[in-house]
């Protein structure tokens, strides 16, 4: 690379290449009619790993406060995420015994769409969302939010003014924060004594093995490993006691923190088991990162492959979702309407928009049953199941669903 980039986590000179994904657009910014002819921003898609802590990361090229202030993206659509946080709910509350008595903090708080289920419970929560737009939302079906940033500034606002939390979570926030140290080190700032952190994201491992490369676009500055998290919490004086793998997005990690200091939960083997499977698997080895570029160069192959035989057979192709890893899917493999019509959404605040760069155009999701497609892309494939089922009705005219990731499967 021409220019330095120094680690976001240890400072070190980040000079290997793990992706380059080439131009792409900030994969939220979905274009209005009126914005079809103007300009578009494109920014390189680049991803980095330091050879020292093995954080694969991005430059950051615009500031968070231009990506989150507004946002497109509401969790509770995805009828499967809700789902996914009521039984979070449940199992933090048989396993910690919170209730009433408990204090709720969670970052990245979107919609409501997890916090709805500790109220219930009559567990007092906070949300804290930078987005307003979308903490409107959760302010209307009555949970608590704040609309800002988190770090260790807002962490110590919150702390004197909230108090300091039993549970701090964050799900799907950790990838979208530029600045790690600031973000841990606040967590630490904000926690109770004996509280304790619960964290999603998705596992660097998974994403390498699944050629998961559309996860990776500007809203997300670091892919983690388990090895690389735990460092990052060590050196902020938290301790990473227990991890699970989870399905969700294609395959991610919950870790559960609490403080150095705090002996209350023992360090389970599922921890030593996750870092020996990773160091077996090369990953503190900067060759095994190396290789994931070629993945992704035959993953688009063989996307483009499908689709330039399905088009000449005469073949309607739709997409099925608005997501950010379509987004860095369709502008990696250079796909615009000369293949797929146009895609749909449940998310009213995208109909009538376009995607951005590829200019495809975002419809309701009954536009499927207007035209009757011969194929449905589903992009966010992480959610395929959900999808298959809603749209099973395309089956009644021999419409057939692809999943383009970790490669081109077609379920008739």
């Amino acid at each position: 690379m021409d220019r330095a980039l120094n680690c976001s986590f240890c400072g070190h000179a980040v000079r290997h290449s793990f992706v380059d994904l080439g131009m792409s657009p900030l994969c939220q910014r979905h274009i209005t009619a009126e914005q079809l002819n103007h300009m578009e921003p494109f920014y390189p898609l680049h991803a980095y790993v330091c050879e020292r802590c093995f954080l694969v990361q991005l430059e950051e090229f615009v500031a968070p406060s231009d990506l989150f202030s507004e946002y497109a993206y509401f969790s509770s659509y995805s009828d499967s995420w809700v789902e996914h946080a009521r039984q979070y709910c449940e199992l933090m509350c048989e396993r910690f015994r919170f209730g009433p008595h408990s204090r709720v903090v969670e970052i990245a708080s979107n919609d409501g769409y997890l916090l709805q289920h500790f109220v219930a419970k009559g567990v007092p929560v906070l949300g804290v969302e930078p987005a307003a737009n979308v903490a409107e939302v959760a302010i209307g079906k009555g949970i608590p939010s704040v609309v800002k940033f988190f770090g260790t500034r807002t962490a110590r606002e919150l702390a004197a003014e909230f108090g300091k939390p039993d549970l701090l979570l964050g799900n799907n926030v950790l990838a979208h924060v530029p600045d790690l140290n600031d973000f841990v080190g606040g967590m630490k700032l904000l926690l109770a004594e004996k509280g304790v952190i619960t964290m999603e994201f998705p596992h660097l491992l998974e994403l390498m093995q699944h050629n998961q490369f559309d996860t990776i676009y500007h809203e997300h500055f670091s892919y983690l490993s388990f090895a690389t998290v735990t460092e990052v919490f060590r050196h902020h004086g938290l301790t990473l006691f227990d991890v699970e793998r989870i399905p969700t997005h294609g395959g991610s990690l919950r870790i559960f923190a609490r403080h150095a200091e705090d002996s209350s939960h023992a360090v389970t083997s599922r921890v030593r088991d996750l870092r020996e499977r990773e160091e077996k698997l090369g990953y503190a080895q900067v060759e095994t990162y190396s290789r994931f570029a070629d993945q992704v160069k035959e993953t688009k192959r063989k996307l483009l492959e499908f689709l330039i035989e399905a088009k000449r057979s005469g073949k309607k192709i739709a997409g099925y979702g608005a997501p950010g890893k379509g987004n860095t899917l369709l502008n990696y493999c250079s796909i615009r309407t000369d293949f797929i019509d146009y895609t749909v959404d449940r998310n009213p605040h995208k109909h009538g928009k376009f995607l951005p760069g590829t200019h495809i155009p975002i419809y309701p999701p009954d536009q499927i049953q207007r035209t009757r497609p011969d194929y449905l892309l589903i992009l966010p494939w992480n959610l395929k199941q959900e999808i298959m089922q809603q749209n099973a009705f395309i089956r009644d005219w021999g419409g057939k669903f692809v999943v383009p990731i970790p490669e081109v499967k077609v379920y008739s």
